[in-house]
């Protein structure tokens, strides 16, 4: 069996848990056939660092990109419980098609959540259900330095219509995408924390490219940067503050998913190493090769990765209609350094499975090269810098209680 053929299988196996949307078809099978195509096509989207437009249409046509949608709406309601199993798969078979779902799924829970009673922003669910319509996200301009809570460019209002011109130094398929979900100014003289959040389709906006794309992983991405020139209606801003968004559903979504991703690619090397060791052992008469220790290690890291992040699916799910819950101090922290542990888990994992496999993992002509999924998982700790993280949550923790017992 390649190892393609054991990803296939550990794949649908995974994602077999998925439960069935309300029309009866299966999101099992559903994901499977999408993760089959980006697997297919991974190493081409990595050597030409080229979107991967062959799997994000396969999610298209399995109506995928419109699954956190709710059924009303002529989606299929997914929770993101669903939603984390669709990263994890995705990233398992292409760390680009995974990260790329996961941010356009990130967009869209904000759109669910914050944009009901809004017309124009239901008119957008709808679309988005029924065009399948891929969503990226605008939020790191060029001053402000990664720091999202921070902005510099302002809204532009004059009656009902307004306007906005953003220097995006980055906006992942910012080109590949039929709308944007952007963060501003709430106007010229606010405070820069003083924030939005605005939907906006292609229709509405240009892109200027400013900055290409040529990175060490996460390739398919293209993750460019540009000037972004929008011109289109005051409906279209949320109705509520990007303050709050930001703290129920851009956060918590984005690093569950985000996570998710990550564990996926994560098990796509342990995957690999699996293959070496048991190859490696039936060659030798069932002696273990030197590198045995390692795989054990990268089952472990593994291991725990998922328990964390399920552990963090869990508290969001029982926290996610209790905005006092999700704004607390417990919750905030907790659902930030799910970010910086499960992506130093996600490299150590890569990292224990590239050493099980020696130089054959290291080798990237091999049918157990890990060289990509290394490269890809690289990019985790400094997307939204772990530094940054943890330099900010200084003063949070302190003021965040020791547990009494295990089950606190």
């Amino acid at each position: 069996m390649t190892v393609q053929e054991v990803q296939f299988r550990n794949v649908a196996t995974e994602i077999g848990r998925i439960a069935f949307s309300p029309d009866g078809s299966s999101f099992q099978q559903r994901t499977a056939n999408v993760a089959q195509v980006a697997a297919a096509e991974a190493e081409a989207v990595d050597r030409e660092a080229r979107f991967p437009r062959k799997a994000i249409d396969a999610a298209r046509k399995e109506g995928l990109l419109g699954a956190q949608i709710p059924v009303e709406f002529g989606g299929d309601g997914a929770p993101i419980s669903e939603v984390a199993d669709m990263c994890y798969a995705l990233g398992r078979a292409c760390a680009s098609v995974g990260m790329i779902f996961a941010m356009h799924q990130t967009k869209v829970a904000c759109l669910v959540r914050h944009g009901a009673g809004s017309g124009w922003h239901e008119s957008l669910m709808r679309r988005v259900a029924a065009e399948q319509m891929l969503l990226a996200s605008s939020t790191t301009e060029g001053q402000n330095g990664g720091n999202i809570r921070f902005s510099s460019a302002a809204v532009e209002s004059a009656g009902t219509e307004i306007s906005l011109v953003r220097d995006a130094t980055v906006i992942s398929y910012g080109a590949e995408a039929d709308g944007i979900i952007t963060v501003a100014r709430r106007s010229d003289s606010a405070a820069g924390s003083d924030q939005v959040l605005l939907a906006i389709t292609r229709d509405d906006y240009t892109l200027e490219p400013t900055l290409g794309w040529e990175t060490l992983g996460m390739r398919g991405t293209c993750s460019a940067g540009f000037k972004l020139n929008f011109r289109g209606a005051a409906d279209q801003i949320f109705p509520v503050a990007y303050e709050k968004i930001h703290a129920q559903t851009m956060t918590p979504v984005a690093h569950l998913c985000w996570s998710s991703v990550w564990a996926g690619i994560a098990a796509a090397a342990v995957d690999r190493a699996q293959l070496f060791i048991r190859k490696a052992a039936r060659g030798s008469g069932g002696n273990m090769p030197p590198g045995a220790a390692h795989f054990t290690a990268a089952k472990m890291t593994l291991t725990k990765l998922r328990a964390v992040i399920a552990a963090n699916l869990q508290l969001y799910g029982a926290c996610e209609r209790d905005v006092r819950a999700l704004s607390s101090v417990d919750f905030q922290s907790s659902i930030n350094l799910l970010k910086v542990e499960a992506s130093e888990l996600a490299v150590a994992t890569v990292m224990h499975a590239m050493r099980a496999c020696g130089l054959s993992g290291y080798r990237n002509d091999t049918d157990v090269s890990i060289g990509r999924h290394l490269r890809d998982v690289l990019s985790a700790p400094i997307m939204i810098n772990n530094d940054r993280i943890l330099s900010s949550m200084g003063t949070a923790t302190l003021m965040s209680t020791v547990p009494g017992s295990l089950c606190d």
